[in-house]
């Protein structure tokens, strides 16, 4: 990498930093928001899932509210900019430990490019901008896949994340598929020891939330432009949810099926950072609830597109997650954001179009790689996301 790019990332860097820290000292973060008063209602009965909270619905485990006692103990304004900072740093974990996955070595400079990148997409700056959990997420999986791929203990990274937001529990399955039941095991107990210690703290709330809150869906939105699911795509197609018919059931189940076994022939290969990518895609496909910003997910994604040569796609993948284009559609709940409008339902949709693209692509590239090539990062492959 040439100093002159260095230098201008180093820069970039620093400006993004400095931006999530007046931005954290001047706005209130929503999402960050309703946490911190998750937080305070802990230990409120059943009150932390039958009460809204600022006007709005807690929706996250009762693990995670567990998490946010101590911090909502803090000013909001002190506990919020703690958490902006511990998301960037969470994040910079993350692009470590996928470097290293993709067989580089996570120097200064590398890092700093994958950092300085991965802030411009919309994804990871509006999980900042919400005060969401999902870097950390991120962190905690992909740190755990490392020490898979190293054959190292792992699991309990992994089961942290599915007690904090179940979706990452799709990675447990992961593991079975590809042979690593001790792993799986490990996951699967600390998921189970996360949800039995914030039973015990607020057993009113945790049953509310296990036997009910956790398959009710409208309590989100689901038809909103954010949501980049099928099920989401297929409520604003069809006219709303309650369109959808009995024969949506299979779609999560073949997606994650397909997704799985692909994702589980890569990490038999040894190529774990391919295992990691599609299996977060496949999160995402088969969850009913997929706002544009739990697509974190593409910084493994275009890292696997970078390192496989197909750096054209990667740019394609950069530019799609910078310029956000479902957000450039209709999203006021009027006529044209419901129903099909050709270019500009896909438009719309274009997020899970991506995904559903990558998976069929993944699995086809099975048949042409042995094994995964080593990443080389290049000012090329820098603006290509990685």
């Amino acid at each position: 990498m040439k100093p002159r790019t260095t230098h201008a990332l180093s820069w970039l860097l620093a400006a993004e930093i400095a931006g999530v820290v007046a931005f954290a000292a001047a706005y209130r973060s929503l999402d960050h928001y309703i946490y911190w008063l998750g937080g305070q209602a802990v230990t409120d009965g059943i009150g932390l899932y039958s009460e809204r909270h600022s006007g709005l619905w807690f929706t996250n485990t009762p693990f995670m509210a567990l998490l946010f006692a101590p911090m909502a103990e803090l000013p909001l304004t002190v506990a919020r900019m703690a958490w902006q900072l511990a998301s960037v740093a969470a994040f910079a974990w993350a692009c470590v430990s996928a470097l290293r996955l993709a067989g580089r070595r996570p120097t200064g400079k590398a890092v700093t490019a994958a950092v300085a990148s991965g802030l411009l997409l919309e994804p990871v700056w509006h999980s900042l901008f919400l005060g969401q959990v999902n870097l950390f997420l991120l962190a905690l999986v992909l740190a755990d896949v490392q020490r898979v791929s190293e054959g190292r203990r792992a699991g309990i990274g992994i089961g942290i994340a599915a007690a904090i937001k179940i979706t990452p529990a799709v990675f447990i399955v992961l593991l079975l598929v590809a042979g690593r039941f001790k792993a799986a095991m490990t996951a699967a107990g600390a998921f189970v020891l996360c949800t039995a210690t914030a039973h015990l703290v607020n057993p009113d709330a945790s049953r509310l939330y296990w036997l009910d809150t956790f398959y009710d869906t409208s309590r989100v939105g689901v038809p909103y432009i954010s949501n980049q699911s099928p099920h989401g795509a297929a409520a604003r197609i069809l006219g709303g949810v309650d369109q959808i018919g009995s024969w949506y059931q299979a779609v999560p189940f073949v997606i994650g099926a397909l997704g799985l076994v692909t994702a589980a022939l890569w990490a038999r290969r040894g190529d774990w950072l391919a295992a990691a990518a599609v299996t977060g895609v496949t999160g995402l496909l088969v969850s009913p609830v997929s706002w544009s910003h739990h697509w974190v997910w593409a910084l493994p994604a275009l890292l696997v597109l970078v390192r496989t040569g197909n750096r054209a796609l990667a740019l394609g993948g950069f530019l799609l997650f910078l310029l956000a284009p479902p957000w450039w559609t209709p999203r006021d709940g009027g006529p044209d954001e419901y129903g099909f409008h050709g270019v500009l339902t896909a438009v719309a949709n274009s997020y899970l179009l991506a995904g559903l693209a990558f998976l069929p692509f993944m699995a086809a590239l099975l048949r042409t790689r042995s094994s995964p090539p080593a990443l080389t990062i290049t000012p090329a492959s820098v603006t290509a996301g990685s």
